[in-house]
């Protein structure tokens, strides 16, 4: 039938553009097939020796090319240059078995589906003694073998054993191990494989190429993912998307739904919340799923599949280039930066019990109750007490401690600040009073402030800057030098009053009133932009909340693994723990999103630099103790008063303001014996820690601790063992 309107060319470009896909592109010769090579070499070989066998048993997975290489070694045997590995295409016999050639009459293809019964044999058996009608062999093709009875395979036995010199036999199957032994015996078997998944997404790639057809980036790996390694299957699979492409081509949205598939944002939002624990956002994605009509057992093989693929990056970071992984490369990029923020053993479990959920799900009424009930096995590891649950607690413990080892200690001597305006107030001599006794509560420290010592001790007081405690005031406490005539170099709260009091030494305040600068020296000894860093890391904390509210992955993978280096005014140094997590933060987006959270919510625009630092800020500089750019560190505020930097300022400053207070230096130091009396005097003589001679501890004939425990509390030994 010619459809109207239609010339002959065209009616044939309608009836060869409706064929289909695999059909249009079944090989012609054993160079043309794909994925099989330990096949067909050993084939083109034997043609090249001429040591061909009489009976052929082609095994192996639907689809592979079992039929299409019975096919091309029957027209390589009756070419009429062959037996050749590479027939001609020219002659009659290659013409009729070409790829859309009308077939030979020498060459028979049974389907043992329908023909497998003893009459079939039979008649097969009485035929096969005829000779060629115009080849070289007669070709018997048995297609699905392994549907022939035994009775079949028995009628078949003799002809099958010793053929005549014109008869060929190639039997196909799926099934070789129902093919009965005695037949299986006298045949040359070639098991075919699956065709790997880089072979065939190329040779998808080039049949699209062929065709003209647009393919979106990653189509192609669900392409190949649908057709299990199976060429027919795969190419059936992009024929029916290629017949469903719109004019922008084959599209990644088309692909998914079409093909039942997960979209990849389900996957990677589920993924996400169970990295960050968040149980309202894997069972939002769990509704999404419901709703949108996917399959929930669907979904579940693609998690494990996504699942699988961050085990296999976890352990081996290039497993891309290796081949071990087939995705496009922003989806590789996305899944690296996932299982950065996972530990193996958490990955590991998730990925078990996501396969025994999936086990589960097989014929389940309620799949998603399934679903739901996996994604809270996966986020409650407390919940088990197996030897994966417990490891899986320990990353996650592990993780926890690496995030919060930076700034966290520096940040408890805080309580104190309070405590220094409230002296720092007090006029007069009696200034320095309470300053005594610091490391009590700051209630009772004002109570002996109105008790008026001698007007000597002020003078002295300036010298007690070395042994007091109070370090968190770095700077300040130098200027007390002149406590008696009001210097308001003492306290920030003094300064106001003091220029009044001591008018009649102008030059004085000024040398003395700069003493608070050493606040802006003190940080930088640490480092570059000490202090600067130092409130930043302060305000890590809102920093991270800002990120978070604009994208929950940035904000894992800094909670995670990243702290706060250093900050020079303009760029903000981030410590990642390894190379690996600092590559995920600078390839996934992560450092634009940082820099949009600082912008929007603290108005600044910083330059973010990403580093490598094992110890993720978590040990300060030994020499920013005290105040770091207005924060009290962690550090013992003793030893830094005892170094070499603070006492320089505290001799300069009394030589300015007070020259006379440099002679009585010395001396004022042992001014406070008679207030720290109480907890000076303990004493302990060399000869106290020498045992007496008749000290009972060391009597031989006491009792050994094994013996004491039994005495006392009548322990009884259960076991005991003896280290050879």
């Amino acid at each position: 039938m010619v459809f109207p309107g239609l010339s002959v060319g065209a009616y044939n470009l309608v009836y060869v553009s409706s064929l289909a896909l695999y059909r249009r592109y079944r090989p012609e010769s054993f160079a043309e097939v794909i994925g099989q090579e330990h096949v067909t070499d050993p084939l083109q070989q034997a043609l090249r020796n001429n040591r061909v066998n009489h009976a052929y048993l082609f095994s192996g997975p639907r689809g592979c090319g079992k039929t299409t290489s019975a096919r091309i070694l029957a027209r390589c045997l009756n070419c009429e240059q062959g037996p050749t590995p590479t027939p001609c295409g020219e002659c009659q016999s290659c013409r009729d078995l070409a790829r859309n050639g009308p077939g030979s009459i020498d060459v028979i293809e049974i389907d043992a589906a329908s023909h497998g019964g003893v009459d079939d044999a039979r008649d097969l058996r009485e035929k096969a003694f005829f000779g060629p009608a115009s080849s070289r062999y007669k070709i018997y093709i048995i297609d699905e073998a392994h549907m022939v009875t035994s009775a079949g395979f028995n009628a078949l036995l003799k002809v099958v054993e010793e053929p005549p010199e014109h008869l060929k036999f190639i039997f196909a199957t799926t099934e070789p191990e129902k093919v009965i032994g005695t037949i299986r015996s006298r045949t040359h078997h070639y098991p075919f494989r699956l065709v790997p998944p880089g072979t065939l997404r190329d040779y998808l790639g080039q049949v699209c190429g062929q065709e003209g057809a647009r393919i979106e980036d990653g189509v192609l790996p669900l392409v190949v993912r649908a057709g299990a390694g199976s060429v027919r299957d795969s190419m059936s699979v992009m024929d029916q998307l290629l017949a469903g492409a719109a004019d922008d081509g084959v599209t990644y949205a088309m692909a998914t739904s079409l093909l039942g598939y997960t979209d990849g944002s389900l996957l990677d939002s589920v993924v996400d919340a169970f990295a960050a624990g968040d149980g309202a956002a894997a069972f939002e994605v769990v509704d999404r799923v419901i709703e949108g009509g996917n399959d929930p057992r669907r979904f579940v093989a693609d998690l494990l599949e996504r699942l699988r693929d961050l085990v296999i990056l976890a352990a081996v970071p290039d497993a891309a280039e290796k081949g071990l992984i087939d995705a496009p490369v922003d989806v590789i990029e996305r899944m690296q930066a996932q299982a950065s923020v996972f530990g193996a053993a958490e990955l590991s479990r998730a990925a078990d019990l996501v396969n025994s959920g999936l086990t589960e799900m097989r014929g389940a009424t309620s799949p998603r109750l399934q679903l739901e009930l996996i994604c809270a096995r996966v986020l409650l590891p407390a919940a088990f007490d197996d030897e994966r649950s417990f490891q899986a607690r320990l990353d996650r413990l592990e993780r926890g401690a690496a995030a919060g080892a930076g700034p966290s200690p520096v940040y408890t001597p805080a309580p104190q600040a309070p405590a220094m305006p409230a002296m720092g107030y007090v006029p007069g001599p009696d200034a320095h009073t309470p300053m005594a006794p610091p490391p009590l509560p700051p209630t009772p420290a004002p109570a002996p402030a109105p008790v008026q010592e001698p007007a000597p001790a002020p003078v002295q007081a300036p010298v007690q800057e070395p042994a007091q405690p109070p370090a968190s005031r770095p700077g300040a406490w130098p200027g007390a030098a002149a406590p008696g005539s009001g210097a308001p170099g003492a306290w920030p709260g003094a300064s106001a009053p003091a220029p009044a009091a001591q008018a009649p030494a102008p030059a004085a305040p000024a040398p003395v009133h700069a003493q608070p600068a050493p606040q802006a020296p003190a940080p930088a000894a640490g480092g570059g932009g000490g202090g600067d860093t130092a409130q930043v890391r302060n305000l890590w904390p809102q920093i991270l909340d800002a990120v978070k509210n604009r994208r929950r992955f940035t904000w894992i993978l800094l909670s995670q693994n990243a702290q706060v280096a250093g900050f020079d005014g303009t760029t903000l140094q981030l410590g990642f723990l390894n190379a690996g997590a600092r590559d995920n933060f600078a390839s996934s987006g992560s450092e634009e999103v940082l820099k949009q959270a600082l912008a929007e919510t603290f108005n600044v625009q910083w330059r973010v630099e990403a580093i490598i630092d094992p110890s993720g800020g978590a040990n300060p500089p030994p020499a920013a103790t005290g105040f770091g750019g207005g924060r009290p560190q962690a550090s013992a505020p003793a030893p830094a008063f005892q170094q070499a930097p603070p006492p320089a300022p505290v001799q300069a400053q009394p030589t300015q303001a007070f020259p006379q207070a440099s002679v009585p230096a010395p001396a004022p130091a042992q001014a406070p014996a008679p207030s720290y009396a109480p907890p000076a005097p303990q004493p302990v003589a060399p000869e106290d820690d020498v045992p007496e001679e008749d000290d009972p501890d060391l009597v031989d004939s006491a009792l050994s601790g094994h013996d004491l425990i039994v005495r006392e509390l009548g322990a009884t030994v259960v076991e005991e063992y003896t280290n050879d």
